[in-house]
């Protein structure tokens, strides 16, 4: 009896272990919409890319996802309202890894890439873009303009931590040409300053220079990589490399981040999307062939371990320029 006794309260044991267990990996239903910060102006490559991908999202989680546009000190202040947010699953935030990754360095937010959950989508591409009525030609031109007068050619950016700041740290770093930076609130309005003439030149993002590169009203002179791009509707776009030899640089990822400490429902939820169901997204595809992306979706540690080029080389790149407070290696980001 005392054989069949244990044996029943070893089953009730199993049977209770196993509906905590199926209870643990349930799907998440969301109740109520769910708020996703999107830390730049509207219309910059963060925020197209995350509408796209909200809205796959809404379909999988039957909940709607509702876009804030929350910009400010490069991308930190909307961040910053994610990461304090209750921690139930029902804030988000989005952008770019390498951006996320660098503000712990710069001293704008207590935050690191192990702080997070990061549901990746695209890796994006800067471009060096210029007004048409500039007499830059071809990169090189351009090169030679910056290291002929010094300080003196105005470069359209997203901020300090931003791509288009990003790709100009890579390009003095490699040519040690001198520039004159101006900072708007996203990358779309860097874009549109300079094909209004505030400024001459933008390496912000492709996706963000597409509509005006095939509108002709910039004119790309290379991607500020060693390999060419292909936009819809435009044609190619040469690499750096091809006027500065050796040149390379990190792709850049851009995605959905949700902060760790949400319900493990959540998190487990949206990476069976993310698994199974966003690289079948013909609209994320559509996008990034459209925008001149690499669709390339990623979560877990395959999209950590995907984004730490970008980190090291953005956060080490800005420590060097004297722009970061914090010496990169004191906070988790070992030098490429």
């Amino acid at each position: 009896m005392s054989s069949l006794a244990g044996l029943t309260r070893r089953t009730a044991l199993f049977t209770a272990l196993s509906l905590a267990a199926s209870c643990a990996f349930a799907q998440w239903k969301p109740s109520r919409p769910i708020n996703l910060i999107v830390p730049w102006a509207a219309g910059g490559s963060t925020d197209q890319v995350t509408r796209v991908a909200a809205i796959e999202l809404e379909k999988a989680l039957g909940q709607t996802i509702v876009i804030v546009n929350q910009p400010g000190a490069s991308g930190a202040i909307g961040t910053k309202s994610a990461l304090d947010a209750p921690k139930d699953g029902y804030t988000w935030t989005a952008g770019a890894a390498q951006d996320l990754g660098a503000y712990e360095t710069l001293g704008s937010l207590k935050t690191r890439m192990s702080d997070w959950h990061l549901f990746l989508s695209v890796a994006n591409i800067q471009v060096i873009g210029v007004n048409p009525s500039t007499p830059y030609k071809t990169a090189k031109d351009l090169i030679d303009a910056m290291k002929a007068k010094p300080g003196q050619i105005s470069v359209a950016t997203a901020g300090v931590t931003s791509a288009g700041h990003n790709a100009m740290d890579f390009i003095t770093k490699a040519t040690g040409v001198k520039y004159r930076e101006v900072a708007y609130d996203g990358g779309n309005p860097a874009v549109v300053a300079t094909v209004a003439g505030e400024t001459e030149v933008t390496t912000q993002l492709a996706v963000e220079q597409a509509d005006m590169l095939r509108g002709k009203r910039l004119r790309a002179l290379a991607t500020v990589s060693s390999k060419p791009l292909e936009i819809e509707g435009y044609g190619t776009i040469p690499p750096l490399s091809d006027s500065v030899p050796g040149f390379t640089a990190p792709p850049n990822y851009f995605g959905i981040f949700i902060p760790k400490g949400v319900p493990d429902e959540v998190v487990q939820t949206v990476q069976k999307i993310w698994t199974e169901s966003i690289p079948k997204s013909e609209a994320l595809k559509k996008y990034a062939l459209s925008r001149g992306a690499l669709f390339d979706p990623l979560s877990g540690d395959a999209a950590q371990k995907a984004v730490a080029p970008a980190v090291q080389a953005n956060a080490w790149n800005l420590f060097a320029a004297g722009k970061a407070k914090v010496s990169p290696d004191t906070v988790g980001i070992p030098k490429p």
